[in-house]
C-alpha cells in the first residue's frame, strides 16, 4: 500500500495552451478558439479571465460569459475523467477567445475546454510514444 500523496494537476504551470474546436462539415458549423494558462492553485477548479484578455469577434457580454462557462464545464468534465486518482488544484486563466458571430455556440466552447485539458496533460506527460514498425 502506497501512502504517497497523489499527483496534483497541474504540478507546474502550463502556459499558452491553445485549443481550437472547428467543425465545418455542414450547417450549423462550430468554432471555438481559446488560449489559456493552467496554474497550480488551491484545491478545486477556478476559471478567470485575464485583465488584458483579447476577444476576437463581437459577442455580447452575456454570450461571452456563456461561452466561458461552457469552456469551464468542458474542462471540468475532462479533468474528472482523467485525474480520478489525483487532485485538481487549478486556476485556468483565459487570455484569448475567438468567437464567430454565426458559428460559435456553447457546445463549441465545451469541446474546446476538453481539448485544452488534453493538450495541457500531453505537455506535462510529454509526446505520445512513437509507433513501432515491424520489419516487412
Amino acid at each position: 500500500m502506497d501512502d504517497a500523496e497523489p499527483m496534483t494537476f497541474p504540478p507546474q504551470p502550463v502556459r499558452g495552451v491553445r485549443a481550437v474546436y472547428a467543425r465545418q462539415a455542414g450547417c450549423p458549423c462550430d468554432l471555438a478558439d481559446v488560449t489559456v494558462d493552467f496554474e497550480p492553485w488551491e484545491e478545486g477548479f477556478v476559471l478567470e479571465v485575464a485583465r488584458d484578455a483579447t476577444v476576437v469577434g463581437s459577442p455580447t457580454p452575456g454570450e461571452l460569459a456563456g461561452y466561458h462557462a461552457a469552456l469551464a464545464a468542458g474542462m471540468q468534465e475532462e479533468l474528472a475523467g482523467r485525474t480520478a486518482a489525483g487532485r485538481v488544484a487549478v486556476a485556468v486563466v483565459v487570455h484569448r477567445t475567438v468567437v464567430h458571430d454565426v458559428d460559435s455556440r456553447d457546445r463549441s466552447f465545451h469541446a474546446a475546454g476538453r481539448i485544452a485539458v488534453r493538450t495541457a496533460l500531453a505537455r506535462l506527460d510529454g509526446p505520445p510514444p512513437r509507433p513501432c514498425h515491424r520489419p516487412a
